[in-house]
């Protein structure tokens, strides 16, 4: 019977839900397996007294082995049993060494992480950071049957299975017969390749004494053998330690486990005809055959198995060969989940070089606030059950938590396209079908497709009749029907997961909600999003390219023989349709580039958070009251859409891509950039709002084009991102974008953007070429003084207007700010408005004021400022070249104060004091600033005090306008009255 009819007999393809049972109940006995802290010494160092083939006595099997390989001769037989013992013993060491520098090798090759790991954050070893999944034995009845509907609801109320550990895998099974070979299964992402690597290190420090000798193999590798090869040179060839252990393995009462990792990777053949019986380890056979009779119990029939594979390839072992099945659930425990979280982002080396104060109060918060939206059963609960998930979520809360500098290769579109290499690294998805598709090109051509379809039309619940359109409505033949089936079988769950909100139980959304967006932009990139009309064209032209040149041959025999000149000339007509279409199917690239730009710009997500603030919230939740089921959702937003499309667009990605069987070539990815330029770099010039903006300088690092990102960073000469909260990543991001040129930028916002000493000196480079730099409201004290300090001495420093309002300067920022004011040349405006100066800290603006020589307005508002700070100010102002003007509003000053600072001239003293709103007996010209600055900035000051000092700005007032006899003067001062007295109303009344 072929796989689509036992997929029809057992699957029904009505259903989408109806798929096998990868998530596992939570009921039952929970075992959370925890491995031992690491080994002290060298990374590889074997522990003394751990397992037998590890001490310096005899194991009990090395005298056999021995006498096996020297033979039977007469001669050796006639030697005195002392003498034999003692050759034995010698022997024994031997082994007993050759196994140790195994396990060495063994442990410094399996304890290595990926490149990934390194890459994206701090590298931990598995003795450091593991969590052992939940394992629970299976049959293969309950593997072959239908399961019911994959919905949340029906696997919380599965009948539990046995849980089991994997040290007792190999346990005597429920009739008591010893158990040899074990098949471990479980689809992509619960962490098979995890487990067995966490398996062998256990061995090789002496955790897993059952068995005296491992020997690992790659069925990946076995596949790529054609040649003969017998089994003592295939273990030679890979373990060069083990030669003179392997010849014995077959004679000596040795404890010995093969692992075969990757089991779908190999097509084997069980019949007799397919694969011949072999007992000989010395005979020369294809690797396939050695598994086949190692499983057979033909070969080395008391060697220990274990075998990993995904669950489409289950049924290529006959259940007569297997002594127990076991399913790999994942983490369908939340405690799981939680206990990863915690180890993981709790390790020393993740949040960098930071204070160990800070750092320890930071992952605490970030592992409290993770733990409480998993106990809320959000769809990352559901999303968390692999436990590659739970890696993508620590490596993207490491990159938006604790990254303080970008390196290029670090970008969120990078770590999604590691994610897929970590997890499907190439792997085609049916070793058996002809074409050998990789899956992740079967995805980005099917999942890809919806998820794309998705984003169109802004929805991230699927029902069961949008995955038939996506999946089965183009299948055609046998072999697509049969890839569909290991699809839905290996790697569905790891896109998609039931919804687990109240009413849409049985529709599906994606595991990870940012992986839509990235496997919509990897469709269409790929150029997978064709018309009917491009399709038909494209397969038309492969054809009529392929078959041009023998037709040539054809045609020009025929015109030799009959005078039919028209065929010459239609065959011309032929070959030029596959180059014009391959000019047609050009306006591809300047689609995706209108897509992207139209994507990236449009207005209804204006003013939306920023997409790093939108991926913080998806896995740490929204704090605050939960949105009760009936009320209306918010409309999805998909903004990280384009900013993946430009990501996976960067070489790196693409060198990634091409690795998993995705190919984008150079020339497709330069004619997109190029196209860009016409939308994407024009729309860039608008004022966007700082959201928006920071999602476009966020898009032009993952497009990581230095030509492409510099032009369009010159078109823009000034960036506000003012209640942006600026993290280390958005600073870095902000930096590193715009260090691609040196132009000088006329204005940068960073109003209320939480900025701190460090994030200033993340962007020192950039601040060097702002003219007016705004750094309101962002809680920057003493710390940061010091590195504005550093800037403003700096000797590229074009800074000409700074604003620090309200902002805990103090004293000793004072004095940071003093010494940069005595050293500066390129400053002309500085407010310290609402600073916390104090008397001292104005006194020590005062005494450095006069080494400056290009100042010429100062703020000092709202600085609880007295009459003789006040007045030391003003005598340094007075003698100053260009300082011009002193703000002096909102402070202590008293009536005597205020008309010593009165009587100041412009034209004679050279300098005017802004204090009061009145000017003797007439109202300041600058009234309408000065009340301005108040209702700007009431939300950040203390209501009370403004509200005292409103009262003696109208008392101020009232008692200048009674000392005039001008009407005119009288009804200006009436005006300036009816606005203070409005904004007291207003202030009273709580509506301002």
């Amino acid at each position: 019977m072929s796989r689509a009819m036992q997929c029809q007999s057992c699957l029904p393809w009505g259903s989408w839900a109806r798929l096998p049972r990868s998530l596992a109940g939570t009921g039952g006995t929970r075992s959370v397996s925890l491995c031992a802290a690491a080994v002290p010494g060298e990374l590889g160092s074997v522990p003394r007294a751990l397992s037998p083939v590890s001490r310096t006595s005899l194991p009990s099997w090395a005298g056999v082995g021995c006498v096996h390989y020297q033979g039977d001769s007469q001669e050796k037989s006639a030697q005195p049993s002392s003498s034999r013992q003692s050759q034995s013993q010698l022997r024994s060491v031997a082994f007993s060494g050759a196994i140790k520098k195994h396990q060495k090798s063994l442990s410094a090759w399996f304890s290595h992480q990926p490149n990934e790991e390194r890459q994206f954050g701090p590298s931990f070893s598995l003795d450091a950071v593991h969590v052992d999944p939940v394992i629970r034995e299976s049959s293969l009845e309950e593997i072959l049957k239908p399961s019911p509907d994959l919905t949340i609801q029906n696997q919380l109320q599965q009948p539990s299975r046995k849980v089991i550990s994997l040290h007792n895998l190999f346990d005597v099974d429920a009739c008591g017969r010893q158990v040899k070979n074990v098949v471990l299964y479980g689809t992509v992402g619960t962490g098979k390749s995890t487990l067995i690597k966490k398996m062998v290190v256990d061995w090789c420090h002496g955790r897993l004494p059952r068995f005296q000798l491992v020997i690992p193999f790659s069925c990946e590798d076995l596949s790529h053998s054609h040649a003969h090869v017998s089994l003592r040179r295939l273990i030679t060839k890979k373990y060069q330690h083990l030669r003179d252990v392997v010849p014995v393995l077959e004679a000596s009462n040795l404890s010995v486990l093969f692992i075969l990792n990757g089991l779908e990777r190999l097509n084997l053949d069980f019949r007799l005809a397919g694969t011949e019986l072999c007992c000989d380890p010395n005979e020369p056979v294809p690797p396939s055959a050695i598994v086949v009779n190692l499983l057979r119990k033909y070969l080395l029939p008391e060697a220990s198995i274990i075998v990993t594979t995904r669950p489409s390839a289950v049924r290529r072992i006959p259940g007569k060969y297997v002594g127990r099945y076991a399913e790999i659930c994942g983490f369908s425990d939340t405690n799981l989940q939680k206990l990863y979280f915690q180890m993981r982002l709790s390790q020393p080396g993740c949040s960098g070089e930071e204070s160990q104060e800070r750092r320890s109060a930071e992952q605490e918060n970030l592992v409290e606030m993770l733990s409480r939206n998993l106990e809320r059963h959000n769809q990352i609960t559901a999303a968390c059950f692999l436990p590659s998930y739970c890696w993508l979520v620590c490596t993207t809360l490491h990159f938006l938590y604790f990254t303080r500098t970008v390196p290029p290769s670090q970008t969120l579109t990078g770590i999604y396209t590691s994610f897929l290499r970590l997890n499907f690294s190439g792997e085609v998805l049916d070793s058996t079908d002809p074409t050998h598709i990789s899956m992740m090109k079967y995805v980005a051509k099917t999942v890809g497709k919806l998820a794309y379809e998705g984003v169109m039309s802004r929805k991230t619940c699927f029902s069961e009749e949008d995955l038939r359109q996506c999946f089965e409505v183009e299948m055609k033949t046998e072999s697509e029907l049969n890839l569909l089936e290991v699809f839905r079988s290996d790697v569905f769950r790891f896109f998609l997961s039931p919804c687990v909100q109240p009413g849409k139980e049985h529709t599906f959304v994606f595991t990870i909600p940012a992986m839509q967006e990235y496997l919509a932009a990897l469709y269409v990139v790929l150029g997978e999003k064709k018309t009917v009309v491009q399709r038909v064209g494209k397969e038309l032209s492969e054809v009529l390219g392929k078959v041009s040149e023998d037709v040539a041959v054809v045609v020009n025999i025929i015109s030799k023989v009959l005078p039919l000149r028209f065929l010459p000339v239609l065959f011309n007509l032929l070959k030029i349709f596959p180059r014009y279409f391959s000019r047609v199917g050009g306006k591809d690239r300047d689609t995706i580039a209108h897509t992207m730009a139209e994507e990236l710009f449009k207005e209804e997500d204006y003013y939306n958070d920023d997409v790093l603030d939108q991926i913080n919230s998806s896995i740490l939740g929204v704090e605050g009251p939960m949105r009760h089921p009936d009320e209306a959702p918010d409309d999805e937003v998909f903004e990280l859409f384009p900013i993946f499309m430009g990501g996976i667009l960067s070489r790196r990605n693409r060198a990634i891509l091409e690795q998993l069987g995705c190919s984008i070539k150079n020339l497709a990815a330069f004619e997109i950039a190029k196209a860009m330029k016409k939308t994407v770099i024009r729309k860039g010039r608008r004022g966007l709002p700082p959201s928006e903006l920071m999602d476009y300088l966020f898009f032009l690092h993952e497009f990581q084009n230095e030509r492409f990102t510099a032009e369009a960073i010159l078109s823009l000469r000034a960036v506000n991102l003012s209640s942006v909260k600026m993290t280390p990543l958005k600073c870095s991001v902000l930096a590193s974008v715009m260090s691609t040129t040196c132009h000088e930028v006329e204005e940068l916002n960073l109003t209320s953007c939480n900025l701190d000493s460090g994030s200033l000196r993340t962007l020192f480079p950039v601040l060097l070429r702002c003219k007016a730099l705004h750094l309101q409201l962002n809680s920057l004290g003493p710390d940061a003084c010091k590195e504005i300090r550093n800037l403003l001495l700096h000797d590229k420093c074009v800074v000409s207007s700074l604003r620090l309002a309200n902002n805990p300067v103090g004293e000793q920022g004072a004095r940071y700010l003093a010494e940069a004011l005595a050293g500066n040349r390129s400053l002309t405006q500085l407010s310290l408005l609402h600073t916390s100066l104090g008397d001292p800290g104005a006194e020590a603006i005062a005494q450095h004021l006069a080494q400056n020589q290009h100042l010429q307005e100062l703020n000092l508002g709202y600085n609880s400022l007295t009459d003789a700070a006040a007045l030391r100010v003003v005598e340094v102002a007075k003698r100053h070249e260009t300082l011009d003007k002193v703000h002096l509003y909102f402070n202590d000053i008293s009536e005597d104060g205020k008309r010593a600072l009165d009587s100041l001239r412009m034209d004679r003293d050279g300098v005017r004091a802004l204090v009061f709103l009145t000017a003797g007996t007439d109202v300041s010209d600058y009234w309408s600033h000065i009340l301005n600055v108040v209702q700007r900035n009431l939300p950040f000051w203390d209501r009370e005090r403004v509200r005292q000092h409103l009262a003696l700005l109208l008392q101020d007032l009232e008692s200048s306008r009674s000392q005039t006899a001008n009407p005119w003067r009288k009804a200006k001062f009436l005006r300036v009255e009816s606005e203070v007295k409005k904004m007291l109303g207003k202030l009273q009344d709580g509506s301002l």
